[in-house]
């Protein structure tokens, strides 16, 4: 815990809890487990396609939105969730390496700069959203995700938890 908990420790701990989260979903599950798709409609929605998917939408809000970096992400217009299909040829123990080191990246990016500081780059609707919005917008989306890791973690392996 911060020893204050102003906005931005708010923020910062409340994402990193979620971030460790999606660590904690994938704690001993199979290799096999973790690359299956129960979901008879949902064929992406894998424990390894799911972690890739934050990792990417990490790297999209903060270095192409934020940042205005050049979009290098997977995705085509052919195949826009390439993220999530890729990973089944990943190891989830790289994953979650990946997964790992980007947030570190990322804490150091996040501190560096002030809550109120716009994107370099509009959002899908127009605006330049604040470090602030993206943070909280990382929140939901890995929080949301952490749904549904819990949900594909019981079906593989009957792990529950967390």
């Amino acid at each position: 815990m911060p020893p204050a908990w102003d906005e931005r420790a708010t923020l910062t701990t409340f994402l990193d809890y979620v971030r460790d989260t999606v660590r904690i979903k994938l704690d001993g599950v199979s290799p096999e487990d973790a690359r299956s798709a129960p979901l008879p409609g949902s064929p992406l929605m894998t424990l390894c396609g799911l972690v890739s998917h934050l990792r990417w939408v990490e790297y999209y809000w903060l270095q192409v939105v934020f940042l205005g970096e050049e979009d290098e992400g997977p995705w085509t217009e052919e195949e826009p969730d390439r993220e999530m299909s890729m990973a089944v040829g990943i190891p989830p123990a790289r994953l979650l390496q990946e997964y790992e080191e980007q947030s570190t990246r990322y804490r150091e990016l996040v501190a560096a700069h002030g809550l109120e500081e716009k994107a370099k780059r509009p959002s899908r609707d127009g605006r330049h959203v604040t470090l602030r919005w993206i943070l909280m917008h990382l929140i939901e989306e890995t929080a949301r995700h952490n749904g549904h890791l819990d949900i594909l973690r019981e079906l593989a392996d009957g792990s529950t938890g967390v």
